[in-house]
């Protein structure tokens, strides 16, 4: 599904030298490392405020935090996407408000979040799944009628730009309140471990969001808040900051590999492809299809003798959790999730696919059917 060890090989000596660089400082906490790479971020995003933590959870975690909810307080959130954007809302004891979302980009809807609002709604997490920007402008417009918070879970979409109607592009992440990301790994921007930041343009959200991150200090061994141990460490920074530079051309081509993929399945029956989301770049997280009338366990085995891996996001949507079962939902609530949970199927999707590997990958694909 990705080729890290394909991706290294090309960085590898100016990746080396961070990490020795980082080794020789031995400042492997809160280095300057860390900073520089807070530094760049700043500048790729246009933001002014980066905070670099532990990962991508913990990021999201932080933001609920900063912005002072209450237990009781609702949180609206899909229930298509990975767990950590309602498992952070649970484990605040805040209340996590699910909804549905477009049968076609995957991504929370305004008109879902209009019907979910109450007047316990505090904040809206809007989650940027597999690459790309959910409707952000209608979105940022409806929190600012009924004083919403918005948190972005850009943890899959970093560098994905949105365009407004009066022509501003911002980043993604850089929209709401607070934007969140991850750099697991296998992301777009991914570190040799665990990381995470949270993006800011609001000076007071920056300084909480910073203090909180740091046993909620703001001066050494005075705690102003309630606050964890989240830090992003200096030989992930040192990698990061290498990454950084090649970021949008690991994008464009992951856009590559897209239009490859688009091209042959353009039209088949029993695929639909990914629909892009208008106003919003994708960078192409993940590449995943819907299949119509055909057995998706039977191809994910048929690609398997190929040599082939493809992988399901998401099995069961948070609502069928077994954690997050509610008197306040049923089965068939949210019938564009269920569906997508059963039908999705992504394809292997990275920086090192080859015109060749993404021929036998297709092929194989059509043969199946």
């Amino acid at each position: 599904m990705v080729d890290l060890k394909g991706q290294y090989e090309k960085i590898k000596q100016e990746v080396n030298a961070g990490i020795q660089e980082v080794i020789d400082s031995t400042t492997f906490i809160k280095g300057g490392k860390v900073t520089e790479f807070q530094r760049h971020l700043e500048e790729y995003l246009q933001v002014k405020h980066v905070i670099p933590v532990g990962n991508g959870t913990d990021a999201l975690q932080i933001a609920l935090m900063a912005l002072g909810l209450q237990p009781g307080d609702e949180v609206i959130a899909p229930t298509f996407t990975f767990i950590a954007t309602a498992e952070v809302i649970a484990l605040l004891q805040l209340t996590p408000v699910l909804v549905d979302v477009d049968p076609h980009t995957f991504n929370i809807t305004p008109e879902a979040i209009r019907r979910a609002i109450t007047p316990n709604t505090k904040a809206i997490i809007p989650v940027h799944l597999f690459g790309q920007n959910a409707a952000m402008e209608e979105l940022l417009q409806l929190a600012a009628e009924h004083k919403l918070y918005v948190i972005e879970d850009a943890c899959q979409s970093i560098g994905a730009r949105y365009t407004f109607s009066d022509g501003r592009v911002v980043q993604s992440g850089c929209m709401g309140h607070i934007g969140c990301t991850s750099f697991f790994p296998s992301k777009n921007l991914g570190c040799y471990g665990d990381g995470g930041a949270l993006f800011t343009n609001d000076d007071v959200l920056a300084k909480r969001i910073r203090s909180i991150a740091n046993h909620g200090m703001e001066t050494r061994y005075y705690h102003d808040h309630i606050g964890v141990n989240s830090r992003l460490d200096s030989l992930q920074a040192a990698i990061l900051d290498v990454k950084l530079n090649y970021l949008d051309s690991y994008i464009d081509a992951r856009r590559r590999a897209a239009d490859y993929y688009d091209r042959a399945f353009a039209g088949h029956p029993s695929l639909e492809i990914p629909v892009r989301q208008p106003g919003s770049e994708h960078v192409f997280h993940q590449y995943t299809l819907q299949l119509k009338h055909a057995d998706r366990n039977q191809l994910i085995d048929y690609l398997k003798t190929k040599g082939i891996p493809a992988m399901v996001y998401y099995p069961v949507p948070v609502h069928q959790q077994k954690a997050y079962r509610s008197d306040r939902y049923r089965d068939g609530d949210f019938p564009v999730a269920e569906q997508l949970s059963a039908s999705v199927l992504s394809l292997p999707m990275h920086t090192e696919l080859r015109t060749e590997q993404l021929d036998y990958i297709t092929q194989s694909v059509l043969h199946f059917f």
